[in-house]
């Protein structure tokens, strides 16, 4: 194995990110490309990454030689070891489409930065090895993602100071819990808590503690009814950067509290102290319907697809807390399958704004055939988002369901079901739209986007696809290598 591997992915964006208001002063126009290089280099370096651990097994690089739990520990295993390359391959097809929005000067700058900043901070969650410091990189990365909704001024200003303010009391509900772990076990290391916890069950610290930073990443990942920073924040967003907090930001606060239920409480007190895994199974049925429903209800496109994103983290709430192997690993495949969608959905929402200046469902009507690349890419998204085979989609839910039937939960069944109808309900509505009374284009408007747009949205399109296609492969690599041990 490559031994410095794992600081070398995270290295590459944070320092790149330091670096560049000085590459700034040689040559603006070299931040893109300096950004784009450095994500193509990191997901590379994630795919080898990726291969490893499925060759070798987990992989420990304790941080300036220091052993744990005394010393900072990156762990890469099964499970961040498969959703690294999905981060970075998100990150390089957002920035590569947005780069005809980009504005020029000081703006180029500040979105390069705070974009390779968001996955730094990203990335350091998914390696972590110990509470405090996903703590730590869950602020740079909320950071990133506040100065990143505020960069389209107006309006976007009162929806970050809002993202800000419960992103930040979601910091602090987390960091209370880390405190309540610290102050009865004496470490933070998660492999040396998960030894730890087991002996102090009766301690109702432990369990104030995890309830603290349940509520604290339920925050962060905009689980009902935590959600409300969530629309504004994505809708008033620069075209740049909604399909990069759509597709990354509540996908990687969920993966932390994957890592918080398995990694590190034990199974008794999950099961026997506080049944969480059940209750949270429950509330994530809830989030699924109340979110599907809301979007059935939005006039804006990009509200519609926001609340689209909140649904679906409920559906894999479901998924990966029916305490079985079938549901977990469908959770896992409708994460990374949802990671792709929400970046896609945000990507045509921002091409028909940028083309023709529509973000009313009403208005759609104006871009039937003058965006057939567009709707071609929004239909198969639509198949995935419905659960319609060969998606992606139909397969995650097909899994998550049939966990749910193993586990008796048929909430979890009834709400997956629910939550399909309401889907193909506001994907009616939007197609009723497009499809039905036909306006002519304005003169002198774009018909489609750039060719960095047209490209990126296809190529999250066909990955949807792609990933329904290669499922079984998937599902066994997560089965495999991604589940808890």
């Amino acid at each position: 194995m490559i031994p410095h591997l794992p600081a070398l992915i995270f290295l590459l964006p944070f320092a790149a990110a330091i670096s560049m208001p000085l590459v700034s002063l040689v040559r603006v126009t070299w931040c893109r490309g300096l950004t784009l290089g450095v994500l193509v280099s990191m997901a590379v370096l994630s795919f080898v990454l990726c291969h490893q651990v499925v060759e070798y097994g987990p992989f420990h690089y304790p941080l300036a030689g220091w052993p744990p739990p005394l010393g900072i520990e990156w762990v890469a295993d099964g499970l961040n070891g498969l959703l690294l390359p999905i981060l970075a391959s998100l990150a390089c097809i957002g920035v590569w489409y947005a780069s005809p929005t980009v504005v020029d000067g000081k703006g180029r700058v500040y979105y390069y930065t705070l974009v390779l900043l968001l996955v730094s901070g990203l990335t350091g969650i998914l390696l972590a090895g110990d509470l405090f410091n996903i703590f730590v990189f869950l602020e740079v990365s909320a950071l990133s993602s506040y100065a990143l909704v505020g960069l389209a001024g107006g309006r976007a200003l009162i929806s970050a100071f809002r993202y800000l303010i419960l992103g930040t009391l979601g910091a602090s509900f987390y960091l209370l819990g880390v405190g309540h772990f610290y102050a009865v076990t004496g470490t933070l290391n998660m492999a040396d808590l998960a030894e730890r916890l087991p002996s102090i069950l009766e301690s109702k610290v432990v369990i104030t503690g995890l309830i603290f930073m349940l509520i604290g990443l339920g925050i962060k990942m905009a689980l009902v009814p935590l959600h409300g920073w969530l629309p504004d924040a994505y809708v008033y967003a620069p075209q740049s950067v909604s399909p990069l907090l759509a597709a990354l930001v509540t996908k990687v606060a969920l993966y932390a509290v994957v890592r918080l239920l398995y990694w590190v409480v034990s199974e008794q007190v999950i099961g026997q102290e506080l049944p969480l895994l059940l209750l949270s199974s429950w509330l994530g049925a809830v989030a699924t319907v109340v979110g599907a429903f809301l979007a059935l209800s939005q006039q804006d496109l990009r509200r519609m697809f926001a609340y689209a994103g909140i649904s679906h983290i409920g559906l894999i709430v479901m998924g990966v807390c029916v305490d079985n192997p079938t549901g977990f690993a469908g959770g896992i495949f409708y994460l990374i399958n949802d990671a792709i969608m929400q970046a896609a959905l945000f990507a045509i929402a921002g091409m028909v704004m940028y083309s023709h200046g529509i973000c009313e469902i009403a208005d759609l009507s104006r871009i039937r055939g003058h965006m057939p690349w567009t709707l071609t890419a929004l239909i198969v998204i639509a198949v995935s988002m419905i659960g319609i085979p060969p998606s992606g989609g139909f397969f995650g839910k097909w899994y998550i369901i049939l966990g749910a039937l193993e586990a008796s939960n048929y909430l979890v069944v009834a709400a997956v079901v629910g939550a399909t109808l309401l889907t193909l309900g506001y994907f009616v509505k939007i197609f009723e739209r497009i499809f039905g009374e036909r306006e002519p284009i304005r003169g002198g408007v774009q018909a489609e986007g750039p060719l960095p747009m047209r490209v990126s949205i296809g190529v999250l399109a066909g990955s949807t696809l792609l990933l329904g296609i290669l499922s079984d492969s998937v599902i066994r690599l997560i089965l495999d290598h991604a589940l808890p041990r």
